[in-house]
């Protein structure tokens, strides 16, 4: 079994706080995906701000005097939200707790270019941490799991992102079906040459009530088995090591330092609102 070194907590951080706020909605529902999200032509963006706003002053409550090591945007596609929105969660999360110093305040973002239009406005809202979907970059495996843009598309958000945020991270799915040990080992390759400092690397997993589960009961899917899956594991766990990034926990890996403070903070039970 996978033993992971995991940063331990400086005594100012052990005290502190993490904040998730959620954001359901989303372009499109995709196949994998059992998280709460829903797709919706028309959000009221006035009354979702009013319900955050309403919840943050409740969860204040519950748990006064802390102050706030990280705040998590996630989804659902929070990247969806309006930067304005963001300002006011941001500004009444500091208002009734206060931020540590270096507080980590991330945001899930699609890699498309109408989202990345916002990231300027995103960072000015107070984001200084972003997570882009890529998934993969493979034109025929982004088609595969029902993303709607492709290679060409994510690359350039990513480059965007990392000309706006001080620190920006990707996910990628692997274990996709009929995938090879040698050409999952040269996509993470070139996803470890894009210069970020922090990769989330997923197998995929069917999961109950999603259209994969569905594809998969009728035999049109077959995911790895266990060995291959294995296979596939710790030869992503030994590429990432190589390169400066190595494992913090079963899907994160980052160069020391670079580590989310957020997922820590649910790795160590530390105490989180949201």
């Amino acid at each position: 079994m996978p033993v992971f070194e995991t940063p331990s907590p400086s005594p100012h951080q052990a005290g502190d706080l993490a904040l998730y706020v959620h954001w359901p909605f989303c372009v499109s529902k995709c196949p994998y995906c059992d998280f709460n999200s829903h797709v919706r032509e028309e959000v009221d963006q006035a009354a979702w701000r009013d319900a955050l706003l309403t919840d943050l002053a409740h969860e204040a409550r519950v748990l006064p005097g802390r102050k706030l090591q990280s705040i998590f945007f996630g989804g659902g596609t929070p990247s969806l939200m309006p930067p304005s929105t963001v300002a006011a969660v941001l500004d009444a999360a500091e208002k009734a707790w206060g931020f540590a110093e270096g507080i980590e305040i991330t945001l899930e973002a699609n890699p498309s270019s109408v989202e990345a239009a916002r990231f300027a406005d995103l960072a000015r809202a107070g984001v200084n941490r972003v997570s882009l979907g890529l998934q993969s970059l493979d034109d025929q495996a982004l088609k595969f799991l029902g993303r709607a843009h492709d290679v060409n598309e994510g690359q350039a958000a990513l480059a965007t992102a990392q000309g706006v945020f001080p620190r920006v991270s990707f996910d990628l799915i692997y274990a996709l079906p009929g995938q090879r040990l040698d050409d999952w080992r040269a996509e993470l390759a070139r996803a470890l040459s894009l210069g970020t400092e922090h990769l989330s690397l997923y197998q995929l997993t069917i999961e109950a009530g999603t259209r994969f589960a569905t594809e998969a009961l009728a035999g049109r899917i077959v995911i790895p088995d266990g060995d291959s899956a294995a296979d596939l594991f710790e030869a992503t766990r030994a590429d990432t090591a190589a390169a400066g990034l190595p494992a913090y926990e079963t899907s994160n890996h980052a160069r020391p330092g670079s580590e989310s403070r957020h997922n820590l903070a649910y790795w160590r039970y530390q105490d989180y609102a949201g």
